[in-house]
């Protein structure tokens, strides 16, 4: 049924906007009203869907209507049908999955990007069933096993200041008086030192906290309201150490190496590759 929708939805909300090539409507029963009624009902908000989902606007009425024509004929005609559906198939290709794909490896770096040619290569050898480089499994394990250090290795070039920054700074936190080292490359202070229980890495801990960049921008607090409950094994290594090295009661500020926060990861306000530094203060252990 959605899908039924959606087509309507295309249809109309292009016909509407062209009143010249718009058909015309025979009023005559409640069949031909309540089948005009849900055309006109199914154009809420598709013009945006169309611009933003598929590239098209309202200046191109006239090719999708011819588009459309053939497409209503190519429904009858199975090697049409076959012919338009992979146009569709193409354009999701080139305008949703490759700009897709390459946030997800690069992140917010446009210099970079995969190759689009072997992209269209293995898709057409693999549907067309002449696999000549590879197998269609043996892709899948290659996108499995080896995604993850491709994106690692490129977010590492594209963000190779922030690592040595990161680097840097704590270099420069390990000579401050009063900082001592948990491991891992992780530095602490302690703000105020509790007496209470130790956590273990599987408890349930109650946590005031802030976070901030090398820079110190805060990009997360709730020092300010009610504290967090959550298991300690849940956060990032760095964060971890400390909840399980603090006794209850103490507040300590927590230096982390990136390799013990996000690393290559992009989370947005935390580019790949960030030192962090985080206020904790642990309030009590939940078993």
């Amino acid at each position: 049924m959605k899908k039924i929708s959606v087509i309507f939805a295309v249809v109309m909300a292009f016909v509407m906007a062209s009143c010249n090539q718009a058909p015309t409507a025979s009023l005559k029963t409640d069949v031909d009203t309540l089948s005009y009624a849900i055309g006109m009902a199914q154009t809420n908000g598709l013009k945006d869907y169309l611009a933003m989902r598929m590239g098209v606007d309202t200046t191109q009425v006239e090719e999708f209507l011819k588009g459309f024509s053939e497409g209503i004929k190519a429904g009858k005609d199975p090697k049409k049908a076959a012919y338009y559906a992979g146009i569709q198939i193409g354009q999701q290709v080139s305008q949703g999955m490759i700009q897709n794909i390459n946030h997800m490896i690069f992140g917010e770096d446009s210099t970079q990007t995969i190759n689009e040619n072997n992209v269209y290569a293995g898709f057409i050898a693999a549907v067309a069933g002449v696999e000549k480089v590879m197998s269609v499994d043996s892709a899948q394990v290659f996108v499995q096993t080896r995604m993850d250090a491709i994106r690692e290795s490129a977010r590492a070039k594209a963000y190779a200041d922030n690592k040595q920054k990161g680097e840097e700074y704590l270099a420069e936190i390990a000579k401050k008086e009063g900082v001592k080292e948990l491991g891992n490359g992780i530095f602490y202070e302690v703000v105020t030192e509790g007496t209470g229980a130790i956590a273990a890495d599987t408890c349930r801990v109650k946590v005031h906290y802030e976070g901030k960049l090398i820079d110190g921008t805060v990009f997360d607090s709730n020092m300010e309201s009610e504290p967090t409950t959550f298991r300690a094994n849940q956060m990032i290594p760095g964060f971890k150490a400390a909840l399980t090295a603090m006794p209850v009661g103490s507040k300590w500020i927590v230096y982390i190496p990136q390799d013990q926060a996000y690393g290559a990861q992009d989370m947005g306000n935390i580019k790949p590759f960030s030192a962090l530094t985080f206020t904790i203060q642990l309030e009590g252990i939940e078993e």
